[in-house]
């Protein structure tokens, strides 16, 4: 019997967070244009939202300059919005993700968030690679300034 490599499992990277901010809130920093640029992308970039046509079906696309100044494109397509539980999307970050689905989770926990984001790779090989690349650093810092955002919300 052959092991299933590209198993989901295999291909996905999840980070958690407990926000302690409502449900709301989070959801609201994700959903409305004009709180994006606030927190999205890593600590040092800034970002610009071009198109955040928030529905199923709708597309999304910022650009973000790193410090040097370069710019990289991030877009995609959402499939699948639950508020206030969930939001799945396809993205791409070129040049250095393509082809990748967004998984983020909302759970309401009394007045605090429990934050699930979970990023669907290809294949497995190409989600090693990606964790290598400083998946955990990146996101993990997006989300420290989501928390910093959430707070003086």
């Amino acid at each position: 019997m052959m092991s299933n490599t590209n198993a989901l499992s295999n291909r996905t990277l999840t980070i958690e967070r407990m926000f302690n901010t409502p449900i709301q809130l989070v959801w609201d920093a994700w959903a409305q244009a004009g709180k994006i640029s606030l927190w999205w992308g890593p600590k040092g970039m800034q970002t610009k939202v071009i198109q955040h046509d928030f529905k199923v079906g709708g597309t999304w696309k910022y650009t973000m300059e790193m410090p040097n100044g370069n710019e990289f494109i991030t877009e995609g397509v959402y499939s699948e919005i639950a508020e206030p539980g969930k939001i799945i999307l396809s993205a791409d970050f070129k040049p250095m993700t393509e082809g990748v689905e967004i998984q983020a989770q909302f759970e309401a926990k009394g007045d605090k968030t429990n934050f699930i984001f979970k990023v669907v790779h290809p294949t497995a090989e190409y989600c090693q690679q990606q964790e290598k690349m400083g998946f955990y650093k990146g996101w993990g810092s997006t989300f420290d300034r989501l928390n910093e955002y959430l707070q003086v919300e």
